[in-house]
């Protein structure tokens, strides 16, 4: 059997804080019928309190991943964190991460790739522990959304919330682990999801700041269109391009950014919604979040040799799926 790439162990943390779709109808023109009917969303978190980046999520998710694995952090080889979200511009909030628990063998990265970018850094992942080259990687993927989220703009304040989930890949010979991954990206869906200043482009200055150009902008009716199609299709191109049928899998792990999108993809997977994770209703689009927090909240389900489904549409645009078999 060739090496794979196995999730051994799945950890995730939310902040406590509720920001509820009643409490939202006394900041912005909405309602709870109007949210939930178009998104599926009731509440999400947010990480509250001075000086709190999306590090201190993932701390507290990599810590508690380290622990139910029983394994010291210095054992790590290498750590990656999928966010849109760092702390800073620099340096990496990897390397933050890494420093805080004492991964002190450890080196690391933040990947950028919007709501896709748990799978793109998923992937990348697996390539070190597949060669050979390492035996213990994390992937931790999470996003402090309500940072770049301007609370008057009802198109995106009702979506976004905080939160982060970590994953744990060992080497396995087993018939476990990740089988396939197929990962795409469109620059040209730039123009309709974005954060247009922040950057070497549009650096911040007092123009950029009066004009809100440092919080999300979203083309809503563009990207519901380009999401549906993309997320399902290449949901469905995993399966077929693996012979695999809806009685093969065992379960949907979509990313959480529309129950409508999630709808959809199941349905062009031919996938009853008993097989679909969601957890929107609770935590809304935690972005490079969504899909860890769902196989924490899931993990007492999933058996060894399950086969899951991960699916995930991104700002950008990106786009993904990855087959794999639980590993325990």
């Amino acid at each position: 059997m060739p090496t794979r790439a196995a999730i051994t162990a799945v950890h995730g943390y939310v902040p406590e804080f509720r920001l509820s779709n009643e409490v939202l109808e006394t900041m912005v023109e909405t309602s709870d019928e109007w949210i939930t009917e178009r998104t599926g969303i009731k509440e999400r978190r947010i990480q509250t309190g001075r000086d709190q980046g999306i590090s201190v999520m993932a701390i507290e998710a990599v810590n508690g991943l380290l622990k139910k694995r029983g394994i010291d952090a210095e054992e790590i080889d290498l750590l990656i964190l999928a966010t849109v979200t760092p702390d800073r511009v620099f340096p990496a909030t990897a390397n933050i991460v890494c420093d805080a628990i004492g991964a002190t063998n450890a080196w690391g990265f933040d990947l950028g790739a919007a709501c896709s970018g748990f799978l793109y850094a998923l992937s990348t992942g697996a390539q070190f522990v597949e060669t050979g080259k390492h035996k213990k990687v994390v992937i931790v993927g999470g996003d402090k959304m309500s940072s770049i989220i301007d609370y008057t703009d009802r198109s995106t304040c009702i979506i976004f919330g905080d939160g982060c989930g970590a994953v744990l890949l060992e080497p396995t010979e087993e018939p476990v682990g990740i089988y396939d991954s197929i990962l795409r990206s469109d620059g040209s869906g730039c123009q309709y999801l974005n954060q247009k200043a922040g950057g070497s482009m549009r650096p911040p200055s007092e123009r950029t700041l009066e004009a809100k150009e440092h919080y999300v902008f979203q083309e809503g009716k563009a990207v519901f269109k380009h999401a549906v199609t993309n997320m399902s299709e290449v949901s469905a191109a995993i399966m077929e391009r693996n012979g695999l049928t809806a009685n093969d899998i065992a379960w949907l792990v979509p990313h959480q950014a529309n129950k409508r999108i999630i709808d959809a993809t199941a349905q062009r997977m031919g996938l009853d919604e008993s097989k679909v994770m969601v957890n929107i209703d609770k935590y809304g689009n935690t972005t490079s979040g969504t899909i860890p927090l769902c196989l924490w909240e899931w993990e007492s389900k999933l058996n060894k040799g399950d086969n899951l489904i991960l699916s995930a549409f991104g700002g950008g645009f990106t786009w993904g799926s990855i087959w794999l078999k639980w590993a325990y």
